[in-house]
């Protein structure tokens, strides 16, 4: 389940969540749920570091225009 492309403008994507039928229920390693459990994990990370992005971006365009 990756997440969208990276744009600079546009926050990524989280993944789908699966329903609970989607799971066979036989001890699958790695189970779907354990999947999705990582993709939200790098879904994460990459929000946080395109936040990051934003707010750093944000604050050059602050200090360009002279405000802090």
């Amino acid at each position: 389940m990756p997440s969208a492309p990276k744009s600079e403008n546009k926050p990524p994507v989280p993944p789908r969540q699966p329903e609970l039928e989607e799971c066979c229920g036989s001890g699958c390693v790695p189970c779907i749920f354990d999947i999705y459990e990582d993709a939200m994990e790098r879904y994460r990370k990459e929000l946080q570091a395109w936040e990051a992005g934003k707010t750093k971006k944000r604050g050059k365009k602050a200090s360009a225009s002279g405000k802090a």
